[in-house]
């Protein structure tokens, strides 16, 4: 294995000893060539447009009235308690 690695890297020597040897120019994040203030700007006006618009939904959605059903008829199945609580203590 040690051999393989030492002929790998001979033969990158050997590459790049018959060019010349021009630095190569990093780029970074912020060297490029787009316009961050546009596109924060661009957003923020998206973001109050969705605030406005979403607080218009919910008032125009509030404000209407809702139907009132009349109550349900007591029907004589409904809240049975056949069992005392077992929290209920009675006075002797």
């Amino acid at each position: 294995m040690a051999q393989a690695l030492w002929r790998s890297g001979f033969r990158a020597a050997l590459r790049r000893s018959g060019q010349a040897q021009v630095p190569q120019k990093r780029s970074f994040a912020s060297s490029a060539h787009h316009d961050d203030t546009h596109e924060a700007e661009k957003w923020e006006k998206i973001t109050y447009l969705g605030i406005v618009t979403c607080t218009v939904l919910a008032v125009y959605n509030l404000s209407k009235g809702h139907p009132h059903y009349p109550d349900p008829p007591p029907y004589p199945y409904l809240h049975i308690r056949n069992k005392e609580f077992p929290w209920v203590i009675y006075a002797v």
